[in-house]
């Protein structure tokens, strides 16, 4: 893990790939936790045997839950310290190109991507790509948005 000390050490690591997570398997409990907690209770998700007959085999992690393991993901690869306050503003792009199927391992790589100075600290944009273990195509592509507050 990287550990970067105040603004002017993000800054300097912009353009650079920061580091990759560690691995995260992602199980039926996680995926049914999720479904309770958005309300999206497609079969594609949480209905196992119905799944087995559809599309891909097996039930698959919501987009978004996937989106939500950022935070978690990003934590194994790098840690800002030196500020008194890190806020998520936003995501500047989000895609999904491949689905996670339950079951399946996953994880991050970062790229701090930009960082703009502002009166009250600073602005990060930070480029995810959330592989599965085993695929060719990416699970998550996202740019993520942290005001840092020195």
């Amino acid at each position: 893990m990287r550990v970067f000390n105040g603004i002017d050490e993000v800054e300097k690591a912009v353009g650079e790939q920061i580091g990759r997570s560690d691995w995260l398997e992602i199980g039926q409990d996680r995926v049914n936790l999720f479904a309770e907690a958005t309300g999206d209770h497609q079969w594609i998700h949480v209905d196992p045997e119905r799944a087995k007959d559809g599309p891909y085999g097996t039930t698959i992690a919501h987009g978004y839950l996937t989106l939500s393991l950022l935070p978690v993901l990003g934590a194994s690869i790098f840690s800002l310290e030196g500020v008194k306050m890190k806020v998520n503003y936003g995501s500047n792009k989000v895609r999904f190109p491949a689905p996670v199927p339950v079951g399946s391992r996953i994880r991050a790589a970062a790229e701090f991507k930009s960082l703009e100075r502002t009166a009250k600290g600073a602005n990060l944009v930070v480029g995810y790509t959330v592989e599965i273990e085993g695929s060719e195509r990416p699970a998550l592509v996202a740019e993520t948005v942290v005001v840092l507050v020195p």
